[in-house]
């Protein structure tokens, strides 16, 4: 028969392994992910550093050029060769700020119709998520949701500090 202790101590090995999968799970999936962004990229023909300021672009913009560039965690000179390969496909216009205070203020924003091709390239992804999502209760998504975001969170204090080391 197990002690307390015994039984203590095989919890936290499970908890330990089990957090190894969820971290194997995680590195996992991002190369996926990661692959299935080249693959679109591709079909687009865009380099896939050039989708990810779209993403930007199109989630949070109108952005300034600088702001996007920060948020991708690029220099600003290489931003300015991603935009101008985005805005000769079509996929962003650079407009002039009307907020800010310097006339010369430039905003960039996605291309609202050009959204369908990028739909239809992520279509097989977004119907299988669908369909996983689909088998999980209100709760579940609930605790699933507030993982990724804990995780992105995380992962966003983790690579403030490389850049500051």
């Amino acid at each position: 028969m197990s002690s307390v202790a015994d039984e203590g101590a095989d919890a936290a090995r499970r908890h330990r392994r089990s957090t190894v999968a969820v971290k194997e799970s995680l590195r996992e999936l991002r190369n996926q992910l990661s692959l299935l962004n080249h693959q679109v990229s591709s079909h687009l023909t865009l380099k896939d550093v050039d989708l990810d300021c779209l993403e930007l672009i199109a989630r949070y913009g109108p952005l300034s050029p600088s702001a996007v560039a920060r948020s991708a965690g690029l220099h600003p000179a290489t931003m300015t060769g991603i935009l101008d390969r985005l805005q000769k496909g079509g996929w962003i216009v650079r407009e002039r700020d009307p907020e800010a205070s310097d006339r010369r203020a430039i905003a960039v924003r996605a291309v609202r119709g050009r959204n369908a091709e990028l739909f239809r390239l992520y279509a097989g992804m977004n119907a299988a998520l669908d369909e996983i999502c689909d088998e999980y209760s209100e709760a579940e998504l609930d605790l699933i949701t507030d993982f990724l975001r804990r995780a992105r969170t995380a992962g966003n204090a983790a690579t403030g500090d490389l850049a500051n080391s």
